[in-house]
């Protein structure tokens, strides 16, 4: 079914890597609707990772960080008064599902496990399951939702879209072949351990220069890595780069080293080479590399507790932490060649 739609919103208001997963939407809407406004809605502080978007008309963005329901309110009345068409949310939270359900949209769209999916004009089926085939990706996922008004294709994939300001910020960290690396994640159990980075940073070419990336937070984890790897041409740039000026910088690497995080989906966006550490969770879950150039290292071992949860957790609760301690130096090291 296609039909007119002039204004649509799409709701993700979660981690920066949701966000980008959410980037297929932009496009594949804006080839059936080229016409047509789209707005996007995003948590304060996560705003920068959609600038310079052609395809967005604006950025709606919910502080989240003090009087949440005070800003949920007037953000309910922001989004009535708009009259959108079709609001697209993408989470499975009360909070979306009630901007959604009371938007006045006609078509109010999103997955049938929002508490307030009871009010959507259309609902979708989302499944997560580590004991599914790795059939779906998040981006399959999130596509199916507007199903209704495109079509059941799937080509639309992640797409970033740093300036030529951002480019010309990292020009000059690229006048050698390089490595970047995103060494850390919110959640304790998908970091590969700072031990095992220092153990395949040693082993690197000593003419690559290896970057880390990060938030303003990761620099002490990073610079101890650095100094205990004793790599020689090694730049700490967490806390220094924007996210688009990252994901300029990982575009053009010899590899990019990741965890299961959001860097990984910035690296994807930009199709850029890609090697992605899954340590507790695992790929079948589907949010898995999707450059042209991406490998997945995982252990080798067989372990009954992984995976041990979606999301990670911040210890490792057979206090072992097998499924990261067991992936070999060497695994890395190949993707290096």
């Amino acid at each position: 079914m296609k039909t007119a739609i002039d204004k649509i919103l799409i709701i993700q208001t979660a981690s920066i890597g949701d966000v980008v997963l959410a980037t297929p939407l932009i496009e594949k809407l804006a080839a059936f609707y080229p016409d047509s406004q789209i707005d996007f809605l995003v948590k304060k502080g996560i705003e920068g990772v959609l600038f310079n978007n052609p395809k967005l008309n604006k950025i709606l963005i919910w502080d989240k960080s003090t009087e949440k329901y005070k800003h949920l309110r007037a953000l309910l009345h922001l989004i009535r008064s708009k009259k959108y068409d079709a609001v697209v949310n993408l989470q499975r939270f009360a909070s979306s599902g009630l901007l959604t359900a009371f938007s006045g949209a006609e078509l109010r769209m999103g997955f049938d496990k929002n508490p307030f999916s009871l009010f959507y004009s259309h609902k979708t089926k989302h499944q997560i399951s580590a004991s599914l085939p790795i059939s779906k990706h998040e981006v399959d996922r999130n596509l199916a939702v507007i199903d209704a008004i495109t079509d059941e294709s799937f080509e639309f994939s992640l797409r970033l879209y740093p300036s030529p300001r951002d480019f010309a910020k990292v020009s000059q960290y690229k006048t050698q072949g390089y490595l970047c690396i995103a060494p850390t994640s919110l959640w304790f159990t998908k970091q590969y351990p700072p031990e095992k980075w220092v153990e395949f940073i040693r082993e690197i070419d000593k003419d690559l220069a290896v970057y880390f990336l990060g938030a303003k937070s990761d620099y002490a984890v990073c610079e101890d890595i650095a100094q205990k790897s004793e790599h020689t041409n090694i730049l700490n740039l967490c806390g220094k780069l924007s996210f688009l000026e990252s994901a300029a910088l990982m575009k053009h690497a010899r590899m990019n080293f990741v965890n299961d995080s959001a860097p990984q989906h910035f690296a994807s966006a930009m199709n850029a080479p890609l090697t992605s550490i899954f340590c507790s969770t695992v790929p079948s879950f589907g949010f898995g590399p999707l450059s042209n150039d991406s490998v997945i290292v995982e252990t080798d071992e067989i372990l009954d507790c992984r995976p041990c949860g979606l999301h990670g957790f911040k210890s490792c609760p057979e206090k072992h932490f097998k499924c990261a301690l067991t992936i070999k130096k060497e695994q890395l090291l190949a993707r290096t060649l």
